[in-house]
């Protein structure tokens, strides 16, 4: 049976980033965190935390982190069921989520349920490549990502298609593309990427050049409202959400460099296969709020296991 004070003191290292903080949060020493996390390591007769910094779980540590999220979950889920007078009681969602979901659909789908629940997000951000990897690590508890095959112990449904358009002011245009889009062009013109995770531009070029170019000068702008303001401004050309860029091409601030040329990316939504109220209507109103604001893939499906 597990010591769940001494998983706690374990899960709130890890979401600390620290001991010290951890105490402080736990409101007792950071001694006394420390003989927790050696009293739990030693029930397992494993080390479950590497002593780094900041701290980060072994592949023994990341299954207990994963089990202590579900069943905090539940806990929360049932107390919230069973208190239902209780004002002060609030229950925390972490979940993953890509920078353009959360700036250009994600509240507007989910709003509904916030209004009507004492719910409060706790949201990472991540490529949306990469957040699939925050819940195999037990950071969130469910995840929008572009993998469509189901996790261990998840479930896994679609949520809709974002399309991407290459886009820059007409200046720009004139002045970096005056023959069109071409490889050679692309290379020279400075460029912009969200990250150096950002693949999308390449997604474009081997569409229409089916080769890569070399790298041109580009900006990394990890931040939504920032990435389009660059765009806007004449600075550099990048993919845009169509969502963002449509009124801008209507009115002309921006063109379509190349025109017929949508990246469309699909994205899931994958949770852990819980039995949880508030997880199961968290995630109709994603589904539902989505299929109203995005485009609809060839063929949404669920499955899980």
């Amino acid at each position: 049976m597990l010591d769940y004070r001494l998983v706690e003191a374990f899960a709130v290292v890890l979401e600390e980033k620290g001991f010290e903080k951890a105490a402080r949060r736990l409101c007792i020493t950071q001694s006394a965190v420390s003989q927790r996390i050696k009293q739990l390591e030693e029930l397992h007769g494993q080390i479950l935390l590497q002593r780094t910094n900041p701290p980060r779980p072994t592949e023994a540590g990341v299954s207990l982190l994963n089990h202590f999220v579900q069943v905090r979950h539940l806990e929360e889920d049932l107390l919230a069921r069973s208190a239902q007078g209780n004002r002060d009681g609030f229950i925390t969602l972490a979940i993953g989520i890509n920078a353009d979901s959360l700036a250009v659909w994600f509240l507007q789908a989910i709003q509904p349920f916030l209004a009507d629940r004492r719910v409060v997000l706790e949201l990472q951000v991540d490529d949306q490549d990469q957040t699939d990897r925050l819940l195999q690590q037990g950071k969130v508890l469910g995840c929008i990502t572009t993998r469509s095959s189901p996790l261990q112990g998840c479930r896994v449904s679609s949520v809709g298609v974002m399309e991407y358009l290459l886009c820059c002011t007409p200046a720009f245009q004139r002045s970096w593309f005056p023959h069109g889009l071409t490889a050679a062009a692309a290379e020279r013109a400075p460029a912009i990427r969200f990250n150096r995770k950002d693949g999308l531009n390449d997604l474009i070029f081997g569409r229409i050049f089916k080769v890569i170019p070399a790298s041109s000068p580009t900006f990394f702008i990890p931040s939504t409202a920032s990435f389009s303001d660059f765009v806007k401004s004449g600075l550099c050309y990048g993919v845009l959400p169509h969502q963002q860029a449509a009124t801008l091409l209507e009115k002309g601030d921006l063109v379509d460099l190349a025109p017929g040329q949508r990246v469309r990316v699909a994205l899931f939504w994958h949770c852990w296969n819980l039995r949880s109220e508030i997880l199961d209507l968290f995630t109709r109103q994603l589904l539902a709020g989505a299929n109203d604001i995005l485009a609809a893939p060839a063929g949404r499906r669920s499955s899980g296991r």
